[in-house]
């Protein structure tokens, strides 16, 4: 399938809150998205991404919001979403690209993401801890990865500070 992607539009929220309410066990990541969507120190414009389907319905989501590699600015990857029926067809791989390709084009410089392993290294990101970051949080080493997203850059060292509505 071809999946079109496009920056979120005020209309699309619901539509957002309900993949992330579709694609996780509780509401938490879809609170998560309103409350990133509010801060405007974690809310970059145009960085909120849709897939959608032929028909024009958004199936997938991703986000990327401010974070630092302690004083240098990134961005974190997440909540990324695909309602239950369209995962593992190309959707979430189509919103994660466009969000990295929008970010690019914003002259960001680095991505952070907690998440599956086996899943981010196809958008190019490596173990984090290789480059010197760690999060404010415990997680397995392999599922913490970045990205930089020009070639001539390395991801600094650092702690990871995330966007107050994160909680940590």
């Amino acid at each position: 399938m071809n999946w079109t992607t496009r920056p979120e539009a005020a209309a699309d929220i619901p539509a957002i809150r309900a993949i992330n309410r579709a694609a996780f066990p509780t509401p938490a990541e879809a609170g998560l998205v309103d409350a990133l969507r509010a801060d405007p120190e974690a809310w970059l414009p145009g960085l909120s991404l849709l897939a959608t389907d032929d028909t024009g319905t958004a199936v997938a989501h991703a986000l990327l919001t401010r974070c630092h590699i302690d004083d240098t600015p990134a961005l974190a990857l997440g909540p990324c979403a695909v309602v239950p029926e369209r995962q593992r067809t190309g959707a979430g791989t189509a919103a994660v690209r466009a969000a990295v390709d929008a970010a690019r084009a914003q002259g960001e410089r680095f991505v952070v993401v907690l998440g599956h392993p086996a899943y981010y290294p196809r958008f190019g990101f490596t173990r984090a801890s290789a480059h010197g970051i760690r999060l404010p949080l415990d997680a397995p080493d392999e599922a913490v990865m970045a990205l930089s997203l020009t070639p001539a850059d390395t991801p600094p060292p650092g702690t990871v500070r995330y966007a107050a509505p994160f909680g940590v």
